[in-house]
């Protein structure tokens, strides 16, 4: 029979809506059954592509005897991270707190009235390793609350308290030149000398580091962090962590040599790492880095686009019940698929041998060839198209096809750069198709968001990241059409995210004023996978006090950075968007306008001029001449006589004399 999840949107809370779990969705009526009952909430979080959460649904949520245990003795709640990262925020720090450590499959025991007691991550049908099985946890927890509740609420009123302190107080000034090449020395010095990126294993890509360290490489060259950015860079496109068929991320590799991936491929890491490689590309010109964006921005519109515009959240690493059986190869296989001298050339060139690198089956990746070899661009292609297409005959991983509002400001922002860096009207049309789709089907009446769209339905109050990415997205957008509906759409977002979320003491929360009541009103510093809410807003602010001059946004900022500064100085790998938004204020943004006839020769001279280098402190807008505008740096400004197009550049409160000569631009802008 059903549990009441069946009537759910979410993919996540769908795949468990057949458990014998009587699993409940996070709301009022689980809660009052909770207090009703007088029995403690167990709360399990995670989301649909995480393969550990897969593992227990197998091992234990499916288990009748488990099913049973839990029904007796507990209320049981699931779910979707991606839905309510609000919830994990809070119940993640919780188990962190009491454990040391964190992540998903997310198990936590509640009291009725929602504080959390205990916690753990995965926990395995039987003791393993150190840990105990699932049924011991069950028995003990409902064995202490059975027999010392008056410690266990204790216990949940302790670590209440220590949830609702506030993460970090108010510092004194903003970080500047001084943390940031500090910070540059600590992330060259943790970096990997061999194969690139931080860590050991797991070991996570890192784009909005590797973005800050690019920025910084423009303002103030150092071979030594080139040497670190360019050597990331080439072992993630070269190794088992990238689809060298379909284009695209894994999640993560599980070795430090970028070779073993942990296989679902996420919605926001390809569209961060599309355009962490387009800036790179425009760094370096390594060819590589732009196959590497186009491949990835062409796996997003193949595989993970709606038809409507929006994107999907992520495919599974797991199909026919094996993670990873989607990608891997045997020789045999190959061999089966492409004549003898060309699947030579490709084992040869990914890696494949008979004995394999997984289980007996091969992860795909370049072994045998320079990056940069022509050869990889030319005489393998038809190759890899084939096997791409004996590929697609396989059963495909699932895929979560829940919209999230958040992740798709981050594609709107890969796409719109891309498509003005590299020309491509198909990106500009596509970035255009999923602003249109936001704001069509995630706007809300007074400049509002919500945060997740599914089955043609939205659902949920925006969050701060929410807000943050689509305007960033919107931004990039503008900055690639100059059609100012982008521009005054992200404005008046901004505007509400300072109304709704702003903090009295500096920066802002993670949810709404007109949110539900939670056991604490969350609000996150650290950069996770995606920038935090704080650390994007702070950027955006930035940049919108570039283009209207209105000091109050620069100070909302700097009231932001103020807050995170301390942390970020003590962990600047946690923290790579706010590295690039103390960048920004450190450096200053230039504010650029082009005013004419923008279809003409000359328009588009001035323009290329400004994107042909990656300038991440550089902001532009352009309108027709005589036309009115909602952009104030292109307020009172006409060419002269004959003139078909003129430039205006302002740097530090201060604007230049006009050029309309490319050449003369560019070497205003600087490198």
């Amino acid at each position: 029979m059903p549990n009441h999840l069946a009537g759910e949107s979410s993919p996540y809370l769908l795949q468990h809506a057949g458990n014998p779990v009587d699993w409940y969705p996070w709301g009022e009526e689980a809660l009052e059954r909770a207090r009703r009952e007088n029995k403690p909430v167990f709360l399990s979080i995670g989301y649909s592509s995480c393969h550990w959460c897969h593992v227990m649904e197998r091992e234990s949520f499916t288990d009748p005897g488990i099913a049973e245990y839990l029904n007796a003795h507990f209320v049981s709640i699931k779910v979707d991270r991606e839905e309510r990262p609000d919830l994990d925020s809070i119940y993640m720090q919780a188990v962190t707190a009491l454990t040391g450590r964190g992540g998903w499959p997310l198990s936590v025991w509640l009291t009725p009235d929602g504080a959390p007691f205990y916690g753990g991550t995965y926990f395995p049908p039987s003791p393993h390793h150190g840990l105990p099985s699932f049924r011991q946890v069950l028995e003990a927890v409902a064995s202490a609350w059975s027999e010392r509740r008056g410690d266990v609420r204790q216990t949940a009123a302790r670590l209440s308290r220590l949830l609702s302190r506030d993460p970090e107080e108010q510092a004194t000034e903003i970080a500047g030149r001084r943390l940031l090449s500090e910070a540059t020395e600590a992330l060259h010095a943790f970096c990997d000398p061999v194969y690139g990126g931080w860590g050991e294993g797991p070991k996570f890509p890192q784009p909005l580091v590797l973005d800050f360290l690019l920025a910084q490489e423009v303002a103030l060259p150092r071979a030594d962090v080139r040497s670190d950015i360019e050597m990331t860079l080439d072992a993630m496109a070269s190794g088992g962590i990238y689809d060298h068929l379909g284009g695209g991320f894994h999640r993560y590799s599980t070795d430090k040599r970028w070779l073993v991936p942990h296989f679902e491929k996420m919605l926001y890491d390809n569209a961060q790492l599309a355009r962490c490689y387009l800036h790179a590309w425009q760094v370096s010109a390594k060819p590589r880095y732009r196959e590497v964006v186009v491949e990835t921005l062409d796996y997003l519109l193949r595989q993970m686009r709606h038809p409507q515009g929006g994107f999907f959240s992520a495919e599974d690493a797991d199909s026919e019940g094996e993670e990873g059986a989607f990608y891997v190869w045997t020789l045999e296989q190959i061999r089966e698929v492409l004549p003898s001298e060309e699947a030579e050339l490709f084992a040869a060139t990914y890696g494949v041998t008979a004995q394999g690198n997984s289980e007996g089956a091969n992860i795909l990746h370049l072994a045998a060839q320079p990056l940069d070899s022509a050869d990889h661009g030319t005489s393998l292609t038809p190759a890899r198209a084939e096997l791409l297409r004996a590929r697609e005959r396989r059963p495909r991983p699932a895929r979560d096809e829940k919209i999230l509002a958040g992740w798709n400001g981050l594609a709107l922002a890969a796409l719109a750069e891309a498509a003005r860096v590299l020309g491509s009207q198909r990106y500009r049309e596509a970035a255009v198709e999923t602003a249109e789709f936001i704001t069509r089907e995630l706007a809300l009446p007074h400049d509002r968001l919500a945060h997740v769209w599914t089955d043609g339905r939205a659902r949920g109050n925006g969050f701060l990241e929410d807000y943050a990415c689509v305007v960033e997205g919107l931004l990039a957008l503008y900055q690639t059409t100059f059609a100012e509906r982008w521009f005054v759409t992200a404005r008046g977002l901004t505007e509400a995210m300072i109304e709704h979320f702003s903090r009295p003491t500096g920066g802002f929360y993670d949810t709404s004023d007109d949110h539900e009541t939670l056991l604490v009103r969350p609000r996150s510093l650290q950069d996770t996978p995606t920038p935090s809410g704080n650390s994007l807003a702070a950027t955006i602010l930035l940049k919108i006090a570039a283009y209207t001059g209105e000091a109050r946004y620069s100070r909302l900022a700097e009231e932001t950075m103020a807050t995170a500064a301390d942390a970020v100085r003590r962990a600047p790998i946690m923290f790579g968007q706010w590295l690039s938004a103390f960048h920004l204020a450190e450096r200053g943004i230039d504010e650029l306008g082009v005013i004419g006839d923008l279809r003409s020769p000359e328009a588009f001279a001035l323009l290329a001029a400004a994107g042909a280098s990656f300038r991440p402190a550089l902001v532009t807008a352009a309108r027709s001449a005589g036309a009115a505008s909602a952009i104030p740096i292109l307020h009172g400004r006409e060419p002269g006589p004959g003139v078909a197009a003129a430039a205006w550049l302002c740097r530090g409160a201060a604007c230049l004399p006009s050029t309309s000569d490319p050449k003369e631009l560019a070497g205003l802008l600087g490198p």
